[in-house]
């Protein structure tokens, strides 16, 4: 009987590995969490990097626009960067909220790479990203001209992602 108990660690070990790796395979790791499109974009005022001044994080009047959360300590978004440049010099508006991140490294980070947003906002706490619901950076949101979110990209934007993003607003 003292045997069984030895080998009792190595079976508990076993049988979480089974019911993980039954959760992996019928999980799909491209599914993301979309919970506030269809609805209305948080109405959130943030403060704008260069003057400090409260700006609200999408304008309705401005018609469809991307919202993008990034930072600078985020690789993922400087991989990014050049398509959102790309979508600037297409005449996309994007508005750009730094997320967690201080002022001046985002300074310092849009001066490096460019500067593709139409507006810079700071959401130092983390508060707006909640209120959005993201889950990391970079995510990217489309809000059509009503205010509601159409749409929501999880991940570095790629020229096909960014195009199947902006057919949405159409």
């Amino acid at each position: 009987m003292k045997r069984w108990l030895a080998f009792t660690p190595l079976l508990v070990l076993i049988a979480l590995a089974a019911l993980f790796a039954g959760y992996a395979l019928k999980r799909d790791p491209h599914v993301q969490p979309h919970a506030l499109v269809g609805k209305l974009a948080p109405p959130l005022a943030l403060p704008e990097l260069a003057s400090g001044r409260d700006a609200p994080v999408r304008n309705a009047a401005d018609g469809p626009i991307l919202v993008n959360f990034f930072a600078s300590w985020c690789a993922p978004c400087e991989v990014e960067h050049p398509q959102l440049m790309a979508l600037k010099a297409q005449g996309v508006k994007i508005v750009g909220v730094a997320y967690k991140d201080a002022p001046a490294n985002t300074q310092a980070f849009l001066t490096r790479l460019g500067d593709p947003f139409a507006e810079r906002l700071v959401d130092r706490d983390g508060r707006a990203g909640f209120e959005y619901g993201v889950t990391g950076v970079p995510e990217t949101y489309l809000v059509g001209s009503d205010g509601m979110i159409i749409a929501k990209h999880t991940g570095p934007l790629t020229p096909d992602a960014a195009e199947d993003l902006l057919k949405q607003a159409k």
